[in-house]
């Protein structure tokens, strides 16, 4: 952590000890997705798969914000159509049934 902090910060014990417990949960969840393979021998390109949602959490996360903006402007278009739907085609509202 020091390497990667300001040289003026001070890290407190307690945070010492809580990253150490972040990073072993991580390494527990990794370890798990590596113990589903059927093979006794753990291979890098395992390795690589079992920690790529760990390396890549910012392209996954913008990933999903474009996700979801492209769904907002679907939603909005859906939106848009369905005035435009009920503007243009105003018809009398009859049951189903009254139609046969």
């Amino acid at each position: 952590m020091k390497k990667n902090l300001s040289r003026d910060k001070l890290i407190r014990e307690r945070v010492k000890v809580e990253m150490n417990r972040f990073l072993g949960e991580v390494l527990e969840k990794v370890c798990e997705q590596l113990n589903e393979y059927p093979y006794t021998t753990i291979e890098y390109e395992m390795l690589t798969e079992s920690i790529y949602p760990y390396k890549n959490i910012e392209r996954i996360n913008e990933e999903k914000r474009r996700i979801l903006m492209h769904l907002d402007a679907i939603k909005a278009d859906c939106d848009a159509l369905s005035m435009d739907v009920k503007k243009s085609l105003k018809l009398k509202d009859v049951d189903e049934e009254d139609e046969f």
